[in-house]
């Protein structure tokens, strides 16, 4: 029996526990699996964490093996033959590095090429930016994360984009034609709600294997260990905050390039008996179920996944205004926000929400239907597969 489902190959440089890469299985839990056939292609083999999840699902992930950037130009040849020996139809890459791979395969194959921008472009170093700028028109479809980056995405590659409205869609008489330019479009991240709920016993074991006392105050956050991320000043604002809470207990669930200068920033604020570091984990669901706040101080930020599960999982959320997180968070509503560079005020926040309980269940409840609301993963997947039907419709009528 033929398989007439539509085949969509997700290219990514690696499969990690970063934001972009936890949501390619969440969205293939809601995908339309009747209708679309989904293939993973990644590049960085000691980043695989993601890869059982993936195979869980019925789906397989391939690894390119490359050790650098440079070596991903090297796997062009071998990712062309792939799509064609598996009849690929779609291509959607993320993150600029995967992004530029991807444009090029679908230079070489004709095929249809989506890629999602998870980022602002002024964080890019000079490299990254000049690349993906140079080939960001080789593309069919742009996805911006927030309204933030694709304001970035404007300013910073000076291309007329189509216009495509993804709630409208499908419609073929929206085609760009052979005046192409690519289209641009929101297409929010998503959270699986009905698995991001908070458990109440799954959260005590947590702190029970951690040490922490069933009954105190825990402000928590899941993070990669990058500067953006500013963890060393989340440390501070940790130290400020228990120096107020004497029983408040921290947990930075993670890993990254920054971890030895966050252990030594550790034992310099003087968190070692407070501050609980458990690493990398794919499940981070019980550790959301352990903290009453979620905090960030991030310096810039995309639409941060993170954010959205914390707040599926009723964590009230303190957090700079960085990016998308603005966008996420009604300030006062759903969460509590300050300016990027008067990140101490988050200090003054968890103080506040540790001492009024009121308040803080108030914040929990309204982040938890902010994200039920607007932040849904099958709404984000639902309207991915409009648009890899309208590309593949409009690459066919092109021909």
């Amino acid at each position: 029996m033929p398989n007439n489902k539509i085949k969509v190959l997700h290219l990514i440089k690696s499969l990690g526990r970063g934001g972009a890469e936890m949501l390619l299985p969440e969205t293939l839990k809601v995908h339309d699996r009747e209708q679309f056939d989904f293939h993973f292609a990644y590049f960085l083999p000691w980043k695989d964490q993601m890869v059982p999840a993936i195979e869980a699902l019925g789906a397989r992930a391939v690894c390119f093996e490359a050790n650098n950037n440079l070596q991903m130009f090297q796997r062009v040849g071998e990712i062309c033959r792939f799509v064609q020996e598996h009849q690929i139809e779609v291509i959607h890459s993320h993150l600029p590095w995967a992004g530029i791979i991807a444009r090029l395969v679908g230079k070489k194959t004709g095929l249809p090429v989506v890629y999602t921008e998870h980022n602002k472009w002024e964080r890019y170093n000079k490299i990254t930016y000049w690349l993906n700028k140079l080939s960001f028109g080789w593309q069919d479809a742009a996805v911006a994360v927030s309204d933030d980056v694709q304001q970035s995405i404007r300013i910073n590659t000076n291309i007329n984009f189509g216009q495509l409205d993804i709630a409208a869609l499908p419609q073929s008489d929206k085609f760009n034609g052979s005046a192409k330019t690519p289209y641009l479009l929101n297409i929010l991240n998503g959270v699986n709600t009905a698995h991001f709920v908070r458990d109440q016993a799954a959260g005590l074991q947590v702190r029970q294997e951690l040490g922490i006392p069933a009954g105190v105050p825990v402000v928590g956050t899941v993070s990669v260990f990058r500067f953006q991320k500013r963890l060393d000043l989340w440390m501070e604002i940790a130290a400020e905050i228990l120096r107020q809470i004497p029983d408040a207990h921290f947990i930075l669930v993670g890993d990254g390039p920054l971890k030895e200068e966050l252990l030594a920033k550790r034992k310099t604020v003087g968190l070692e008996e407070r501050l609980h570091m458990p690493g990398l984990k794919t499940n981070v669901q019980p550790y959301f179920s352990a903290m009453d706040i979620y905090m960030m101080s991030s310096v810039f930020e995309g639409l941060p996944i993170a954010l959205l599960e914390a707040m599926s999982c009723s964590c009230a959320v303190i957090s700079t205004k960085a990016g998308g997180v603005g966008e996420v968070i009604e300030d006062g509503k759903s969460g509590l926000l300050c300016e990027v560079n008067d990140y101490m005020k988050l200090a003054d926040y968890g103080v506040q929400l540790l001492q009024n309980q009121e308040q803080r269940k108030a914040l929990a409840a309204g982040a938890r239907q902010r994200v039920q609301s607007d932040f849904s993963i099958n709404k984000m997947a639902k309207q991915l597969e409009e648009l890899y039907l309208f590309l593949k419709e409009e690459r066919e009528n092109s021909k």
